[in-house]
């Protein structure tokens, strides 16, 4: 049996800057072999990915997973658009959620579950400019918060 565990492959901050993530999903992706094997050692980028639904399928797009060093004849393109496994209705309801203005599907993270390679996405509405300044004067106060209290508490 696997093991159940998570192994974190490659994580998208971005999104979270640039979206506000309003549901997950957990998605299989169809891999190689050796597209599999180079994800084993850490060599996957999602910073510019997207991911759309095309006849009725899900596909992730501009995800670029390094060829494998031993993989000679068998490495796939880096790049290449790689389907997304989900469930039919999980599709549908994907479907009529972005038909509304601004929502998207991005990609949140790449991970090993057990054996098997998941891709998280998210559905998305993108933040205007003052949303993310709003985020940023958050950010900046909490850490300000965390800073005061370390000096309370050791000094």
């Amino acid at each position: 049996m696997a093991k159940t565990g998570e192994k974190l492959i490659a994580n998208n901050k971005k999104a979270y800057h640039d979206y506000f993530i309003l549901e997950t999903y957990e998605a299989g992706i169809a891999l190689a072999g050796t597209e599999v094997k180079s994800l084993r050692m850490g060599k996957c980028s999602i910073k510019e990915s997207y991911v759309r639904i095309e006849n009725g399928e899900v596909f992730i797009f501009g995800m670029h997973i390094s060829p494998y060093e031993k993989g000679n004849i068998f490495n796939k393109d880096p790049l290449r658009e790689r389907k997304l496994l989900l469930h039919g209705w999980e599709i549908n309801k994907m479907l009529g959620k972005i038909k509304e203005k601004g929502m998207a599907i991005v990609p949140l993270r790449v991970y090993f579950k057990g054996s098997l390679v998941k891709v998280e996405i998210g559905l998305a509405r993108g933040k205007k400019l003052y949303d993310k300044r709003q985020d940023i004067a958050r950010k900046d106060q909490q850490r300000e918060a965390s800073r005061e209290f370390k000096v309370r508490n050791l000094g």
